[in-house]
């Protein structure tokens, strides 16, 4: 049995930004030479999420899939974006402290509670039959990372690690 890892980065908007990663992910499936097995596509960061979803071909007005919109709208209703402090328990002032000494962020950075949140129901992760190859999306499966944090623009690592023959 094999392992391989392979690491690629995505650039995220300051709103909530979706980035198909089939493509990159099937490349690191061509790099490992595995055949049949198992792809898992991760995510390290906490306010962001992998998920399976159909490809949708029709956009809104901002080049969001329809589908991927209708999860934004869905989301803005159960975990609703936050725009102010104290809309949310967290971040509390210890960890406010901490974050703006310790690691040099900025106050409003802090208002990242919903993607947070919004990460945990859809999961960091996915993992995918490899056969002879080829990942077992089937006919209108896609990839995608999404990065739920809005308080700013971010450069995010998305890890692919393929265990198999």
């Amino acid at each position: 049995m094999s392992v391989y890892h392979e690491n690629f980065t995505v650039t995220s908007g300051q709103n909530v930004s979706f980035t198909d990663v089939t493509e990159q992910v099937e490349n690191a499936v061509r790099n490992s030479g595995i055949k049949d097995g198992l792809v898992t596509v991760f995510s390290q960061h906490t306010s962001c999420s992998v998920f399976l979803q159909e490809d949708s071909e029709d956009l809104t007005y901002n080049q969001i899939p329809l589908l991927l919109q209708d999860m934004i709208n869905v989301f803005e209703k159960i975990i609703p974006t936050c725009r102010y402090e104290g809309q949310y328990l967290h971040p509390g002032p210890i960890h406010t402290e901490h974050a703006m000494r310790l690691r040099d962020e900025k106050q409003e950075w802090l208002l990242n509670t919903d993607g947070h949140l919004r990460s945990v129901l859809l999961g960091r992760s996915e993992t995918v039959p490899l056969t002879e190859g080829s990942m077992t999306l089937g006919e209108f499966g896609r990839i995608y990372f999404t990065d739920m944090d809005q308080t700013r623009a971010r450069e995010r690592t998305v890890r692919v690690q393929i265990v198999g023959e």
